[in-house]
């Protein structure tokens, strides 16, 4: 009984589902997932990948904007303890930077699986200047 309540206790905290990217699974958290840990006041660092222009107008609350294009020579401002989630507009452009992470040894990453696109289109708040 314990050892399955460790388990789903472990479940529960991890991320909703795992793709493929080149770097092998990659762990994909909902929007709705992504919001209730938020709300929880877990621990997590947000990482939108998509252009500064873009983040400057509407980024999920608390997210750092480190485009796709500089993800390589900003490594050092991305933890390698702790969970991180990246986000693009799409899971297309989180996969990719999941994948340049991954390369350069970091295992703590997950995506947004709908990216900041559907996390807007869900209703969900973003911070905009």
């Amino acid at each position: 009984m314990i050892a399955a309540l460790t388990v789903a206790t472990a479940l529960a905290a991890g991320p909703a589902r795992a793709g493929h990217g080149a770097g092998g699974l990659v762990p994909s958290y909902s929007a709705e997932h992504l919001k209730r840990m938020l709300d929880a006041g877990e621990a997590v660092v947000l990482v939108d990948v998509r252009p500064a222009r873009d983040h400057r107008a509407a980024r999920l609350p608390g997210a750092r904007s480190i485009p796709l294009a500089d993800l390589e020579r900003r490594l050092g401002e991305i933890p390698r303890q702790g969970r991180v989630i990246v986000y693009g507009d799409s899971i297309v452009e989180a996969s990719e930077a999941h994948d340049v992470l991954h390369g350069r040894g970091f295992r703590n990453v997950g995506v947004l699986e709908e990216g900041f696109r559907g996390w807007v289109r869900l209703g969900l708040p973003v911070t905009r200047p």
